[in-house]
């Protein structure tokens, strides 16, 4: 896969997010991951070693689409595409990475939680805007924030699962993410990558359920000059 295609991922709008997994598990969950229909992925970088593990995940499975998470520096940013990451994910919006993926033509997601944080992300380039923790203000306020900010893209990150899957799509979400409750450290050092691969089955299935039901006006992205991933 070569580079961050937003219009697959909007086709495809779920993204995998793995954080502590060490180099002797990373085959198997990702592997568990590709089978279960994950295509989009970010190793954060509070993991040991995350550096040499996104050049080696990129290495073992050039299908996948993998960035970077927990970016906090135009510094990890540009070791971060240097080992190969092809997008870039924060929990909040830091200038200098913003200005990073605008000159390098890389997605950007950045974390953001209120509508002056969010706004502010999206008028920095953000490919879409990450609500973390979205489990906190739940479906509705996605709702309330796309009353005023329509244009704005939202990716529901925190507390997401095939129950409440619908309710985010439908108030608005863009994407959503699955993380730690499927790729926990502990399952991934015990080598649990069936129990992986089964619920990241049972995640595609409940996103691709409803996907067709939502309002393509809520998917098409809107061609606007700097947005990096069109």
């Amino acid at each position: 896969m070569a580079g961050f295609d937003l219009t697959l991922f909007e086709k495809e709008p779920v993204l995998g997010i793995i954080r502590g997994v060490d180099g002797d598990s990373l085959s198997g969950a990702l592997k568990a991951a590709y089978s279960g229909g994950l295509r989009f992925l970010e190793i954060t970088l509070n993991t040991p070693g995350a550096f040499l593990i996104i050049k080696k995940a990129v290495e073992l499975f050039p299908d996948f689409c993998i960035g970077a998470g927990t970016v906090l520096s135009g510094a990890s940013a540009q070791q971060a595409t240097d080992a190969g990451a092809q997008f870039i994910v924060a929990p909040n919006l830091n200038e200098q990475v913003a200005e990073f993926c605008i000159k390098n033509n890389l997605a950007y997601f950045p974390g953001a939680l209120t509508p002056t944080e969010i706004e502010k992300a999206w008028s920095f380039g953000a490919t879409m805007v990450k609500v973390f923790p979205a489990s906190q203000m739940g479906p509705d306020y996605f709702k309330l924030i796309k009353g005023p900010f329509d244009q704005i893209k939202l990716m529901a990150v925190g507390g997401i699962n095939p129950k409440n899957i619908p309710a985010y799509f439908s108030a608005g979400a863009s994407a959503v993410a699955l993380g730690g409750s499927i790729f926990s450290v502990r399952r991934m050092a015990d080598r649990e990558f069936s129990a992986i691969q089964k619920e990241i089955e049972e995640f595609m299935f409940a996103v691709n359920k409803i996907y067709s039901n939502i309002s393509v006006s809520m998917l098409r992205v809107t061609p606007i000059k700097g947005r990096r991933g069109v």
